[in-house]
């Protein structure tokens, strides 16, 4: 999915009045804007090589990463902090803190760092997992390259058999947690034994743990470093799964401190409460190593302090397994401080008085309309705005409900000349200009830019440009058109088409009202848009706390508060593609996908869709869902790389033909990430190999450039 730029309240911004006044105001201030945005990437700007001998930071001729496991080298070396310990006697030597082989940050922008200092961070509240998508140490493996490679993390190297059924995993050997016990395979079957298998806990199979007829795995620990993945038909997309997320974080845990956990569990503590697994259970409050600073971590800093609404702290994790190039066991900051900031106004002001070091702007409402403000405050804040490529699909979009519970509407809504109606109305210059500073392209709403699939070949690239450009137009005379032919027209002469039927048609924009201004923004150039060819369009924000709900049980028309990003391939995770599960296009049709195989399956047969438990429905037999569900159930079991793309160009082409059931506005505009001028190996855009891919939770960012390799170029001016 694509990142929401906000998750919590921003001051409101009344943008219902003065659009056609804005195209002109705006004029001046995208052109200014244009021309900050346009110096945001230089590798300027404070990263400067510390050495004559290394390259310079974030300089273009150090992209990408190195595809294949860097060796270790032959010695190690260790923060002054850590090396104090070992000659005090409280902590072992470096070599033997660290794996037999610890994984070599293999990025080509980096240069040796130095060692101190504290890093300043910014999130909406102490508790938002957004923290730990700055820490990739508990995953398996890795995306590199953006997306374009997958490569080892805490899995030292793996294989499949032929038809990939049966997976090995070899962790490395000496691995530690922050706490100094081994981590071995136990730990990942005390995640998988008695959380995931047992039914009192909320944690489920994870993607990766399925096969391709959705069957859940069998896995084995032979030894300590080795696990054996067991499926009963091809799972091709293991090790893509696999570097998923941020483990243990936002994505699955994969992976427990069994020797601290299990004093928490019924299993090894009969004491332990009934409710141990709830949401408010002991248990849940001691595995989550971002509020409890005795649960041992994997990652480079662990928590030190927790200051519940204020600020945490973290520090140096001495058992990190990851070092650069010349055996630096990382990271190289000492400290980290993330403070809570809910409001997300304040936290911009804070920003232009320079209170961080580091940022993803997006995690608090941070986008592409501040950068001229954060320019102008550099001199004296002195943090610069960097820009990195979203790689998503869509920008802003907007979608109905292919669901919704009223059956005349959902028969309208369900017409493919309808929804393309809707998008031949839509002026995406304007939204180009207004919200996106005239970067990123134009698009009828797509996966993500940077799929494999649509660069893999000619074909690939055809089938992408015919995507985003099937209903891109700005072409309101023939939109008018479409709606006449279909009978949306204005029956009783107020001005305002009706619904085929004669019903009243009101073209509901529904939102969480957290949404950033971006939504907001588009929401009203869509309203604009869509009265001009004599529709009734109106926004209504719904409360965050409901709308989940509203929306899988088909009450609500709409969602325009979101966005596609998906990627790096289309099926690693392919809800926007398909409906698979309820939060997306088409929310009953994916939940019943979702009790495909199950004895649910066939129950409440005679029951209403929408009062069914959990709501859901078949789709219509020929249907694009059906289809849609044939040709990626046939893409679960493909082992062929190429045989998979081609059925995912097949998928898009019912996208295109009986689409769109997601609409786009601008795809793969910039998202800002800041950094202070003197904190050195922050990538630039010209540094990543893809320029960058921000949009998808399934590719951490940052945590996928390593932020445990930022450094000072004068620690001891910035100590916490």
């Amino acid at each position: 999915m694509v990142r929401r730029t906000t998750t919590n309240n921003p001051a409101g911004e009344n943008q219902q009045k003065g659009l056609t006044r804005r195209s002109l105001l705006y004029g001046s201030a995208v052109a200014a804007a244009a021309l900050s945005l346009a110096g945001c990437n230089s590798s300027s700007g404070g990263q400067e090589g510390s050495k004559k001998t290394a390259a310079k930071s974030g300089s273009a001729n150090r992209k990408g990463s190195a595809r294949k496991p860097l060796a270790p080298p032959s010695s190690f070396k260790e923060a002054p902090t850590l090396a104090a310990q070992v000659k005090a006697g409280k902590l072992p030597p470096v070599e033997k803190r660290l794996p037999e082989k610890p994984y070599v940050v293999p990025h080509n922008w980096l240069e040796p760092g130095t060692y101190g200092g504290n890093v300043r961070i910014m999130i909406p509240a102490t508790d938002d997992g957004q923290l730990k998508e700055y820490m990739y140490g508990h995953s398996p493996l890795r995306w590199l390259n953006d997306g374009l490679d997958i490569g080892p993390g805490l899995v030292e190297s793996w294989s499949s058999n032929a038809d990939a059924s049966e997976w090995t995993l070899h962790f490395r050997k000496g691995l530690k947690w922050s706490d100094g016990q081994p981590w071995t395979t136990a730990d990942v079957m005390f995640w998988w034994e008695d959380m995931v298998l047992n039914e009192q806990h909320s944690e489920v199979p994870p993607d990766e743990a399925k096969s391709g007829k959705g069957t859940v795995m069998k896995m084995t620990a032979p030894d300590d470093y080795t696990l054996v993945m067991k499926f009963d038909a091809p799972a091709p997309l293991t090790a893509d799964r696999l570097a998923m997320w941020v483990n243990r974080g936002i994505g699955p845990g994969w992976m427990e401190p069994k020797h601290y956990m299990k004093q928490f569990h019924p299993r090894y503590n009969k004491s332990v409460p009934k409710d141990w697994a709830s949401a408010d259970g002991e248990f849940e409050k001691k595995r989550n190593w971002q509020i409890n600073p005795d649960s041992p971590t994997m990652t480079g800093w662990r928590l030190k302090s927790y200051k519940e609404g204020r600020q945490s702290t973290w520090e140096r994790n001495p058992y990190y397994w990851c070092v650069d190039r010349q055996g630096n066991q990382l990271p190289y900051v000492d400290t980290l401080t993330a403070a809570a900031v809910q409001n997300q106004e304040v936290a911009k002001l804070q920003i232009q008085q320079g209170k961080i070091d580091f940022l993803v702007g997006g995690f608090m409402g941070v986008s592409l309309s501040d950068v001229s403000g954060l320019k102008a405050a550099q001199k004296s804040s002195k943090t610069v705005p960097i820009l990195w490529d979203a790689g998503d699909g869509t920008g802003a979009a907007f979608f109905f409900n292919y669901d919704y519970y009223e059956e005349n509407l959902r028969k309208l809504i369900r017409e493919p000349k309808f929804r393309q109606a809707l998008s031949l109305a839509f002026n995406r210059d304007d939204a180009q200009k207004t919200i996106y500073f005239n970067t990123g392209e134009k698009t009828t709403g797509t996966m993500s830019t940077k799929a494999i699939e649509y660069h893999v070949d000619d074909q690939g690239k055809q089938v992408y440009k015919q995507w985003r450009d099937s209903y891109v137009n700005h072409d309101p005379e023939r939109a008018k058109k479409i709606l006449d032919e279909l009978g949306v027209v204005d029956k009783n002469g107020d001005g305002k088409r009706e619904a085929p039927d004669g019903s009243k048609l009101i073209i509901r924009l529904q939102y969480a009202s957290n949404v950033g201004n971006d939504y907001k923004k588009l929401n009203d150039l869509l309203v604009r848009d869509w009265k001009a060819i004599g529709l009734d369009a109106r926004q209504f924000p719904i409360s965050p706390e409901a709308y989940g709900t509203e929306w899988n049980t088909g009450k609500l028309m709409s969602n325009s508060g979101w966005g596609v990003g998906d990627g790096p391939n289309c099926l690693v995770y392919p809800q926007w593609l398909v409906p698979l599960e309820p939060s997306r296009w088409a929310p009953l049709e994916g939940q019943f996908y979702n009790v495909r195989g199950t004895p649910d399956e066939h129950k409440q047969k005679n029951v209403d869709p929408y009062k069914r438990t959990p709501p859901r429905m078949e789709p219509e037999p020929g249907g694009p869902v059906a289809r849609l569900w044939k040709l990626y159930d046939k893409s679960k079991t493909e082992v062929d790389e190429m045989g998979r793309h081609r059925l995912v160009w097949e998928m898009t082409k019912i996208h295109i033909e009986e689409g769109p059931f997601f609409q786009g506005s601008v795809s793969n505009a910039p998202s800002v990430m800041l950094a202070h001028q003197e904190l050195k190996n922050v990538p630039r855009k010209e540094n990543l190999a893809q320029g960058g891919f921000t949009a998808p939770w399934i590719h951490p960012t940052p945590a996928v450039y390593d932020p445990e390799t930022v450094f000072w170029s004068n620690p001891d001016q910035h100590k916490g």
